[in-house]
């Protein structure tokens, strides 16, 4: 019998009445890595021992994955670049501590794109991560190993980082459930900084309570993380998952979600998914609701996350030189080996995001990009701060369609109009709780649909997916392709 594409509850009462053990389960979490890694290539790094520190959580002894862009002391974390190939960190983030207090059980680290700078899963320095619904399509990135391990079932969970919108965009082309919670609540200490004012952790699951349930072992204050939450420490979200949602009051934003905006078919497909899904979400008991935002601010979304996320990668990253970490460069001094080991070290994606923020951070260029970039994004936030005094909650549909397939794979920094493609940044932009659950296929790949909330407003964005979830068909869904 196989264990680890069930629940947590199932698979903790399994350990609890010694149908299991951790070494049983850890070794069917290897195997089902070496079976299915040449083809999704979801693992850099997997674990050869059970080590574990026992617990009464129901975390205690079950395998889970961690994306590897989080500090692991003594454990190679590479954040899949050639600049890190072989750091091997001597301190743990916090967010891994917490899950090691829990007797959690770390069975691998996941492959990602170089630096969590990417959407496809194409670009880190292990290759390409694969979709395990179909093989052809991509896993959506960065958190793309963590996402695919996930949907594969070879673990009940993976621990993720989101700038943009790097873990729910690969839940729904995955056809799992991706939580993004509100900024803070997760420390980052530990986290390899891309975009310090965007970055998230948060978690990879098959339903809603068990994202609950890790982040509830996972989140709390830390003095090693000044944007961290003080105040959330005793709020547990599992117990505020009674799918209560009498009179809680959705709405959707007009410009997005019109199908007149839109000539793709597969769009329009997924706006008739979506459509289907409000008449469920009302039949349930939502109160739901159209309203509008101007055109020209959504379109803003993508440039305003390009010019803040590159001009901030740039900055966080300007210590990856070749002296402290990663391959020597060769030169006659110290900056020729510098450039020369930043030159070798990087892959052209994120050359050209640094470039870009090296221009946007130029003195000269400061005002008329990076900091109108900051301007525009306050007005946005200001614009759905007001919006979540009015309602609960936003639902959008993930992406104007299901993963695309590997031949359309393009990283490149490039005009994108499709909002659909690019509003999931809004709940970077505000640190608003996110999540994603599976709703549909179109062409049999999973698409998802997105539930964000007000700040600091995780249980009730928790129990309206959960309530929702209840109502669909892909709770607990594992992957049906050939890996």
């Amino acid at each position: 019998m196989t264990y680890l594409d069930k629940d947590l509850t199932t698979i903790h009462e399994a350990l609890v009445n010694k149908e299991v053990n951790p070494k049983e389960l850890a070794d069917e979490a290897r195997s089902k890595i070496a079976k299915t890694n040449g083809k999704l290539n979801a693992f850099n790094l997997v674990i050869d021992n059970e080590e574990y520190k026992e617990s009464d959580s129901i975390l205690c002894g079950i395998p889970y994955a961690l994306k590897d862009n989080l500090s692991t002391k003594g454990i190679k974390t590479t954040a899949c670049s050639d600049t890190l190939k072989d750091y091997v960190p001597v301190f743990n983030a916090t967010a891994y501590e917490k899950l090691c207090d829990s007797g959690a059980l770390l069975i691998g680290k996941t492959n990602l794109d170089e630096l969590a700078m990417g959407g496809t899963g194409t670009t880190g320095n292990t290759g390409i991560v694969h979709n395990p619904w179909n093989i052809s399509h991509m896993a959506g990135g960065s958190s793309a190993g963590s996402a695919s391990s996930v949907a594969a079932g070879i673990v009940p969970y993976a621990i993720g980082s989101d700038t943009g919108d790097s873990i729910r965009k690969p839940a729904a082309f995955c056809g799992v459930v991706g939580f993004k919670p509100s900024y803070g609540l997760i420390s980052r200490y530990g986290l390899f900084a891309f975009a310090s004012s965007l970055d998230h952790v948060g978690v990879f699951t098959r339903n809603v309570k068990d994202a609950a349930i890790i982040v509830d072992h996972i989140k709390g204050y830390d003095k090693k993380d000044m944007t961290s939450i003080r105040d959330m420490d005793d709020v547990s979200l599992v117990n505020g998952l009674d799918g209560n949602i009498k009179g809680k009051k959705l709405f959707y934003i007009d410009e997005i979600c019109n199908k007149d905006n839109y000539d793709n078919p597969k769009t329009k497909e997924m706006l008739d998914n979506f459509d289907s899904l409000l008449e469920k979400a009302k039949d349930l008991g939502f109160e739901v609701y159209k309203e509008s935002v101007d055109i020209k601010l959504l379109n803003a979304i993508k440039p305003i996350y390009d010019c803040i996320s590159c001009a901030e990668a740039t900055s966080n990253n300007s210590n990856l030189t070749g002296i402290p970490f990663g391959p020597r460069g060769n030169g006659e001094n110290v900056m020729d080996m510098m450039k020369d080991a930043r030159t070798k070290g990087f892959s052209p994606l994120i050359k050209r995001r640094f470039v870009i923020g090296s221009f946007i951070l130029q003195k000269e260029n400061q005002e008329k990009y990076f900091l109108n970039a900051k301007r525009v994004r306050r007005l946005l936030v200001e614009i759905f701060n007001k919006l979540f005094e009015k309602y609960d909650g936003l639902i959008l549909p993930c992406s104007s369609a299901g993963a695309p397939s590997l031949e359309q794979a393009s990283d490149k920094i490039t005009r994108n109009d499709i909002i659909l493609e690019n509003h999931l940044a809004i709940g970077n932009f505000g640190g608003y709780p996110s999540i994603t659950i599976p709703c549909g296929f179109i062409d049999k790949m999973p698409i998802g649909v997105n539930i964000t909330g007000k700040f600091k407003g995780d249980a009730n964005v928790l129990n309206m997916a959960y309530a929702l979830e209840n109502t669909l068909e892909f709770k607990n869904q594992t992957a049906k392709g050939e890996f």
